[in-house]
């Protein structure tokens, strides 16, 4: 018995049979044959976006020019001989076409023998189309992309009639050092040239390129470590220089931790990171020095604090003393907040501070929550029972001339009043001192 013959006479009888559903799923018909788990719900997202029930592809292509760079760019250029001599004997056969994809889709490798990249033309899988799951349903890449896992997709699971005398193999690739998804390997080819262990091999292939991109992570921080060793000797102290993904690469004084929790952006100067609060940031070749700094005391009486709201939109709380200082830029609700507790230096209640800020004494759960936002940054400059400025902190809040400018778009009753007091010849505070009311 000819079992490869018999497999593909099975699935031309399944596409046949599949061609109802095809035409049936865009049109919001319940099909007849329902497709299998893996490609339902493809099925039934890609019918959204594709004309014709499944005609053709539809997606961006990318031109010669924007798929050159994205092939400069892409992480999966480091790992493309891997990927290459794993999968050589299904480029060498002529039958089969193998294809590299980025995160978005995006074809920017293809690699085959004589007839398959021509194959792969013919079925509208050239260099820089996009093969995402919206556009192209169930077929290899796209899928693997959208599962994250290895997924086979035989000719009569494609939704794309032009697909369905092929059968895709594909398996995702991701980024050792922050799990991202940086694309997928797809081998393509005719049902009747694929071995059922193919799944298995380019499963395989795609743990192997990204244990490539591992060790490439790992040479990296050993770069980074031969640089900031001497700095980090000549620095003392607490000290930890780790990458621009926060893995750390050499540590001294402190508790080494192997990965750091770095913001999006990170920039020369001073920052809060969550584990380690204030911190001094510095640039090294390849990541960052990090140095914590200590935060000031209220109680040790060496802190200071400016609370400053001269600029009509744009208000900000300085904080200096110890080894450390740091501005954080507030909205509206903080420097009303703020402003209203230099204000009343004894402190305020929840309820006081509720008719000071809606002009309702009952809203002081939304106070408490506004109250725990601003701790946050200011925990060891703030009291509560009642809300207050510590008694240690050097407060000083800097008004702008013209009292119509403070806060302006402020709503506020307790701000409303004050900006009114103050435009009628009254004076308003432009500092304050422990115990002292403005």
């Amino acid at each position: 018995m000819d079992v490869t013959r018999l497999a593909a006479q099975k699935a031309q009888a399944a596409a046949r049979a599949l061609d109802g559903t095809g035409a049936a799923t865009p049109a919001g018909q319940r099909p007849q044959n329902a497709p299998r788990t893996v490609a339902e719900g493809s099925w039934s997202r890609v019918a959204r976006g594709v004309a014709g029930a499944g005609h053709g592809p539809r997606g961006d292509l990318l031109n010669l020019e924007e798929t050159e760079r994205c092939r400069r760019t892409a992480r999966l250029r480091h790992v493309l001989p891997v990927l290459h001599e794993g999968l050589l004997p299904f480029a060498d056969s002529g039958q089969h076409t193998v294809l590299v994809a980025d995160a978005e889709g995006r074809v920017l490798w293809r690699e085959g023998g004589a007839s398959g990249p021509r194959r792969a033309d013919g079925h509208g899988l050239a260099d820089g189309v996009e093969r995402r799951e919206g556009t192209s349903g169930p077929a290899g890449s796209g899928t693997s992309l959208a599962t994250r896992r290895p997924v086979r997709v035989v000719p009569a699971g494609h939704f794309v009639r032009t697909l369905r005398s092929w059968a895709c193999v594909s398996a995702p690739i991701t980024d050792p050092r922050d799990g991202r998804l940086l694309g997928a390997v797809d081998v393509s080819g005719p049902l009747e040239t694929h071995h059922p262990a193919t799944l298995a091999l380019v499963a395989s292939v795609a743990k192997l390129a990204e244990a490539r991109l591992r060790d490439l992570h790992l040479t990296s921080l050993e770069r980074l470590r031969a640089v900031a060793a001497p700095v980090l000797a000549r620095t003392g102290g607490h000290a930890v220089a780790v990458d621009d993904h926060g893995w750390t690469a050499a540590v001294t004084g402190m508790p080494y931790t192997r990965r750091l929790a770095l913001p999006e952006s990170l920039a020369p100067g001073r920052a809060r990171l969550p584990n380690l609060g204030p911190c001094s940031v510095e640039p090294l070749p390849g990541g960052w020095l990090i140095r914590p700094c200590a935060e000031p005391s209220a109680a040790s009486g060496t802190a200071r604090l400016v609370l400053d709201l001269t600029r009509p939109h744009r208000w900000t709380v300085a904080v200096s003393g110890g080894t450390c200082s740091w501005t954080h830029e507030l909205s509206l609700r903080h420097a009303e907040l703020l402003y209203l507790l230099a204000l009343h230096r004894t402190g305020r209640s929840a309820a006081a501070l509720a008719a000071d800020l809606f002009g309702d004494p009952a809203r002081t759960v939304t106070v408490r929550a506004e109250i725990s936002r601003v701790r946050r940054r200011l925990g060891a400059f703030l009291e509560h029972r009642p809300y207050r400025f510590a008694e240690g902190v050097d407060l000083d809040v800097r008004l702008p001339d013209d009292p119509l400018d403070l806060l302006p778009h402020s709503l506020a009753p307790g701000v409303v009043r004050t900006r009114e007091t103050s435009a009628h010849g009254r004076p308003a505070a432009t500092a304050c001192t422990p115990g002292e009311h403005p």
